[in-house]
């Protein structure tokens, strides 16, 4: 139970990197399932770590944990494992966002930020451009998109594959100081 509780803590230290008050705040987009415009079923292997200049760098820097990721036009679905247990189940209807957690996992994992995450490693760039508000520009190219604020990159995503739902993607928020390592394999593709 230590080690479940010790692993849930780095996970939201990782995910939870408040941002430079300072700088830009990077929008929520809360997307429409539809607006996706596919139906995904995937299993995926997330490593995220702390870049430098985070304030626990004495903390653990990186970790693992698995994910299981739904969407079809009603709806988004995620759960995630570590360690054999489920930590949290996110569901995304386009209006309500809902979590259920793991008694151990700390309240301030941002549900908000995964779905933010989620969307903007997948979602197709026209609808996402749509949704930014002023000041922010994506930016799209095969293997690599940018989300900037005024010129200024905020979040890059690589990708290892033109698919995107398939093998490596890597999304760099350097605005909230964290690296998100996703290794996708389709369950399933409508």
């Amino acid at each position: 139970m230590r080690a479940l509780s010790l692993a849930l803590l780095a996970l939201v230290g990782a995910c939870a990197a408040l941002p430079d008050q300072t700088r830009a705040v990077l929008p929520e987009l809360r997307l429409p399932p539809s607006s996706l415009g596919a139906s995904v079923s995937l299993a995926q292997r997330l490593s995220i770590a702390r870049l430098p200049g985070t304030s626990d760098q004495a903390a653990v820097t990186q970790r693992q944990f698995d994910v299981l990721l739904e969407i079809d036009a009603h709806q988004l679905r995620l759960a995630g494992f570590s360690l054999g247990e489920r930590i949290i189940t996110l569901t995304w209807d386009g209006t309500q966002l809902t979590s259920e957690r793991h008694p151990l996992l700390p309240a301030d994992l941002d549900v908000a930020r995964v779905l933010r995450d989620i969307e903007l490693v997948y979602w197709p760039t026209a609808v996402l451009q749509s949704a930014l508000p002023p000041d922010w520009v994506l930016s799209d190219s095969a293997q690599q998109r940018s989300l900037s604020y005024r010129g200024t990159p905020e979040v890059v995503v690589r990708y290892g594959d033109k698919a995107r739902w398939t093998g490596r993607a890597e999304l760099d928020n350097r605005l909230e100081k964290y690296l998100l390592s996703i290794e996708s394999t389709p369950l399933s593709e409508h």
